[in-house]
């Protein structure tokens, strides 16, 4: 499975929430609202997940092992800060994120 498109929807500028991304499998499946959160010092992601009725959160579409996290987490992440590095250059403007 590859990934062929990554969009930041939205970016945050306070709070551990960066950014809010959707990503496209093989020109075939979008997952959106996946989120970039840095804490502790680095960078990582969350998947979309539904509240429970007990209160906790379930994913509702996650990689099913870890190299393909870490190959998602690291495109993702990459994409955010590629985005940041425009917006910083004057190449882009927050409101021109596509939604």
């Amino acid at each position: 499975m590859k990934i062929t498109d990554i969009k930041i929807r939205k970016i945050f500028e306070e709070g551990p929430m960066k950014a809010v991304v959707s990503v496209t499998f093989d020109g075939q499946l979008a997952v959106h609202d996946i989120k970039v959160i840095h804490a502790r010092d680095k960078f990582f992601i969350v998947m979309p997940s539904r509240k429970n009725p007990d209160e906790t959160y379930r994913d509702i579409v996650h990689p099913i092992n870890a190299e393909f996290r870490h190959t998602l987490e690291a495109a993702v992440i990459e994409a955010y800060e590629s985005e940041l590095a425009a917006i910083e250059a004057g190449e882009r403007f927050e409101e021109e994120i596509p939604v």
